[in-house]
């Protein structure tokens, strides 16, 4: 049995956003509720994603991903190099983006190193937070399989993105 883990970004994702509709729809889902959400600290976040994930057969966990949620999930797998079943970072966002002035601690380098599981990285080509080039080069240092859904902004809920057929279909290709 798959256990869905949903990672969300700096703020949470509110009732609309498509994380929220895949926590409700997806079996065996739940949310990882991080301590801080406005002024995170990365140290804590992996930390807080590995407690939740104790216990687990981590051969049947899949990690859903958005926004800082991805960057994450990156320096988890990176800190702890532990292997889930695979994980959809949807929208990574660039820390090392002038542009990215948010409060956060320890994220401001982005991870390089190759993941150990399989990954697929969703973004298109006007997000806000990302460059698609930014975004080519998190896919490839990561080994992971990149889709780019054209222009979807930063795929959340201001973007349209509410309900997300497509990118539940691809957490459950995981």
């Amino acid at each position: 049995m798959i256990h869905y883990f949903i990672i969300p970004g700096l703020g949470n994702s509110g009732p609309e956003h498509w994380q929220t509709h895949f926590e409700k729809t997806l079996p065996n889902a739940r949310r990882i509720d991080q301590q801080e959400w406005e002024a995170p600290v990365c140290a804590d976040w992996i930390a807080t994603i590995d407690t939740a994930l104790q216990g687990c057969d981590l051969s049947n966990v899949v990690l859903i991903g958005h926004s800082l949620g991805c960057s994450a999930i990156a320096h988890w797998a990176q800190q702890y190099g532990k292997r889930v079943r695979g994980a959809l970072l949807v929208a990574p966002s660039d820390m090392e983006s002038p542009l990215y002035t948010f409060p956060i601690k320890g994220f401001n380098k982005m991870p390089t190193k190759h993941i150990d599981f399989k990954t697929i990285v969703v973004t298109s080509t006007n997000d806000p937070w990302v460059t698609l080039e930014r975004a080519n080069l998190f896919a490839k240092n990561w080994g992971s399989t990149l889709i780019n859904i054209g222009e979807a902004g930063h795929i959340n809920v201001a973007a349209g993105f509410g309900p997300w057929e497509e990118g539940l279909a691809l957490a459950k290709m995981l």
